[in-house]
C-alpha cells in the first residue's frame, strides 16, 4: 500500500493523458527506471496524475504568456505556490511547504468567490495539481531535470517518437514517486508531502486569504490570476540615499527656531537607511505647501520593527521641524490628549527639578518612579507613575493647605498641543489600542488644516500651518482596533510600511550591533524572514518576531557563540508562549539552516 494518499492504488488505474494512452506503449517497464529505484525487482509505471502535472509544466515552459495555462512560483525559501487549470473548468490553487510537505489548497469556479475544499479521492480530485506543484522540488534533481527537457523537446516536436517519449515519461514519473515515497531515506534528493488520511487537504481561510497570507514574490511561469504577486517585493531595489541630499532638503518652515527648538529636531543615527517612502511623504508635505490644501497628515502602518516611529523622526528631520511624540494606551481620553490640570505649590519644600518630568516618565518610567519614592521597579508603567506623581503633589498640596496657604492650579500643555501651537512635528504613536474608539474623533479639528480647538481652560488652540501629524500604528496586534473612518479621511497620505529587504536588514543590525559578520547576520536575517511566514501560514499570532528580536537574537549570538542557543533566548520565546509552536519553528525553520 502506498505511503501517501497521492498513491493510492485508484490513482494508478486513472486513463493516461494523450499520447501515452496508446496502446503501443507498454504499460510496465523493466529498463525505464530512476536511479531511485532500489528494489530487487526493477519495474516502472506510468501514473496519469503525475504524468498530467509534468505536461502542463511543460505547456506554461512553451508559452507562458497565456493566462489559462495556470501559473507558477515561490514564496520565498519556503512555498512553492501553483495555479493548476483543471479540466473541468476549475483554478486549483495550491502552496506546497517545501520542509514540512504540507499543502493548502482550494477550488476556485469564481476567482471572486470563496474557494471550494480541495479532497484527494477518486470520485472528486485527481492530485494533478498537488503533483504540478512539485515539479520545481523536482526539479531540483539532475535526473529529473535532464529527462523532463528531452520530453520537452519531444512534445514541441510533435511527439514524432513515441516509445523516446515514453521512456523518459518512464523515468520521470518513477523519479517523483521514489522521491515521495522515500523521502525520509533520500536526504536533501527527498521530498516531503503530508497528506491526510481523509484527503481533505487543508483549506484556505478568509483570514488568510483577506490579509493576503499567500502571494508569489517570485512568478517563475504563467500568469496567477487568484493569488496575485507580491508587488512590494518585486520593485526594483532603488539606490541608497545619502543624507547630505535628504536631512533638511525639504524644509518649508521659512522661520528661526531657538537653540532649545533646534535640539528637538532629530539627528538621524548611522545604521538607519532612508526609505523612499520617508523621501516621498517629505516631497508631498513640501510641494504642497504652496496649496490651498497642503499635505500635513500622514499615518504610516505596519509589524512591529518596520521602522514606523524611526520614519516619523526621519521625516521631521528631513522637513527640518522639531519632533514631538505622544503614546496612547487603552485608557487614554481626550483631556490626556489635550494636556492635563496640575497643581502648584507656592512654598515647595521639594524644588520642582526634583519632580520627573512628563517626557521622563515617557523616555524611563523606572527611573522617573525610583524618584518620587525612592523604590525601584522596573516594571512600573507609564499609568501607575503618573498616578504616583499626582499623589506626590497632592499629599504636598495638603500639607500646604494644612498652613492655610491657597491651592492654585496649572494647565500643563500635552505634547500634541505643544505641537499644534508652535508648528512642530508630532507623532501619535498607536492610537489603535484606545478602548474608546471616539476619543481620537475628539481630535479632527486639529487634524483640518488651519483649523481650531478649546481646551479645557477655555483658551482657543489655533493649528499653525507648519504642523505635521504623523500617526503611527498597527491594526493587526491583539488589543488594537480599527481607525474610525473620519479621522483616516483626514490623512493625506497613508502608507504601509513593508518589512526592510534582507540587505538593509542586515547594514541596519551590523551598525546597531557592532557585529561585522554580515554573512552570519544574513543568516539569521532570512531565518527570521522565514518564522514570520511560518506564523503566518499557521496563524500563531501570539507573540512577534522582526526586527527588534533579530537585533536581541544577534548580540546575544556575540556573547555565546552558539547560533541556535542564542535563538532560545531571543527569538523562541518572543514568537510564541506555546513549546509545540516554539518546537515545530525549530524544526522547520532553524534546524535545516543550522542543522543540516
Amino acid at each position: 500500500m502506498a505511503k501517501t494518499k497521492l498513491f493510492d492504488n485508484w490513482t494508478w488505474n486513472r486513463k493516461l493523458p494523450e499520447p501515452f494512452d496508446d496502446v503501443s506503449i507498454e504499460q510496465r517497464s523493466k529498463t525505464h527506471y530512476s536511479k531511485y529505484c532500489m528494489t530487487p525487482a526493477k519495474l516502472a509505471t506510468l501514473h496519469s496524475a503525475v504524468l498530467s502535472a509534468i505536461l502542463s509544466a511543460m505547456e506554461l515552459n512553451m508559452d507562458d504568456s497565456s493566462e489559462e495555462k495556470g501559473a507558477f512560483g515561490e514564496q520565498g525559501d519556503l512555498m512553492d505556490i501553483a495555479e493548476y487549470p483543471s479540466r473541468t473548468g476549475e483554478i486549483h490553487v495550491v502552496v506546497y511547504q517545501k520542509q514540512t510537505g504540507k499543502y493548502i489548497a482550494g477550488c476556485y469556479d469564481d476567482v471572486n468567490q470563496m474557494p471550494k475544499p480541495y479532497v484527494l479521492k477518486e470520485d472528486k480530485n485527481t492530485g494533478t495539481a498537488l503533483f504540478f506543484a512539485l515539479i520545481r522540488k523536482a526539479m531540483m534533481d539532475e535526473e529529473f531535470s535532464e529527462e523532463y527537457n528531452l520530453l520537452l523537446e519531444e512534445k514541441k516536436a510533435g511527439f514524432p517518437d513515441l516509445q523516446k517519449a515514453a521512456k523518459s515519461a518512464y523515468i520521470l514519473c518513477d523519479n517523483l514517486y521514489r522521491r515521495v515515497e522515500n523521502a525520509s531515506d533520500l536526504g536533501e534528493a527527498g521530498i516531503p508531502v503530508v497528506i491526510p488520511t481523509t484527503g481533505n487537504i487543508q483549506p484556505f481561510t478568509p483570514i488568510t486569504l483577506n490579509k493576503g497570507t499567500y502571494h508569489p514574490s517570485t512568478v517563475l511561469y504563467g500568469k496567477f490570476k487568484v493569488l496575485k504577486p507580491d508587488e512590494m517585493k518585486r520593485r526594483k531595489s532603488r539606490k541608497k540615499i545619502r543624507r547630505e541630499d535628504f536631512v533638511g532638503k525639504f524644509a518649508f518652515a521659512k522661520r528661526e527656531f531657538s537653540s532649545s527648538e533646534m535640539l528637538l529636531i532629530p539627528k538621524l543615527p548611522d545604521w538607519y537607511v532612508i526609505p523612499n517612502e520617508v523621501v516621498n511623504i517629505c516631497r508631498h508635505a513640501k510641494e504642497t505647501t504652496e496649496s490651498r490644501r497642503p499635505m500635513r497628515n500622514f499615518l504610516l502602518r505596519g509589524r512591529a520593527g518596520t521602522g514606523k516611529t524611526e520614519g516619523a523622526k526621519a521625516i521631521a528631520s528631513g522637513l527640518g521641524l522639531p519632533y514631538l511624540h505622544l503614546t496612547c494606551s487603552a485608557n487614554t481620553e481626550i483631556f490626556d490628549l489635550l494636556g492635563q490640570m496640575l497643581p502648584v505649590l507656592d512654598k515647595p519644600d521639594r524644588k520642582l527639578g526634583e519632580y520627573p518630568t512628563f517626557d521622563d516618565i515617557r523616555m524611563d518610567a523606572a527611573t522617573a518612579y525610583y524618584k518620587l519614592t525612592g523604590e525601584y521597579q522596573e516594571d512600573v508603567t507609564e499609568d501607575e507613575v503618573y498616578k504616583k506623581l499626582l499623589e506626590t503633589i497632592e499629599e504636598k498640596a495638603a500639607k500646604t493647605n494644612d498652613h492655610k496657604t491657597e491651592q492654585r492650579f496649572q494647565y500643563v500643555d500635552s505634547p500634541l498641543v505643544q505641537a499644534m501651537k508652535k508648528g512642530y512635528l508630532i507623532e501619535i504613536q498607536e492610537p489603535t489600542v484606545i478602548s474608546n474608539p471616539g476619543v481620537l474623533v475628539g481630535l479632527n479639528s486639529l487634524l483640518d488644516t488651519c483649523s481650531s480647538m478649546v481646551l479645557p481652560t477655555g483658551e482657543r488652540v489655533e493649528r499653525h500651518p507648519d504642523t505635521v501629524v504623523v500617526i503611527t500604528t498597527n491594526n493587526d496586534y491583539e488589543g488594537c482596533h480599527a481607525l474610525n473612518q473620519s479621522v483616516l479621511s483626514r490623512m493625506d497620505f497613508i502608507l504601509d510600511m513593508a518589512e526592510p529587504d534582507t540587505n538593509t536588514l542586515v547594514e541596519r543590525v551590523s551598525k546597531i550591533t557592532g557585529f561585522e559578520e554580515r554573512n552570519k547576520i544574513s543568516i539569521m536575517a532570512k531565518i527570521v524572514h522565514s518564522i514570520q511566514q511560518h506564523c503566518r501560514m499557521n496563524m500563531i499570532d501570539d507573540g512577534c518576531c522582526g526586527v527588534r528580536e533579530l537585533i536581541s537574537w544577534v548580540q546575544s549570538y556575540m556573547i555565546c557563540g552558539d547560533m541556535m542557543e542564542a535563538a532560545k533566548y531571543t527569538i523562541l520565546p518572543s514568537v510564541s508562549a506555546d513549546e509545540e509552536n516554539r518546537e515545530e519553528i525549530i524544526t522547520t525553520c532553524l534546524d535545516p539552516v543550522l542543522n543540516p
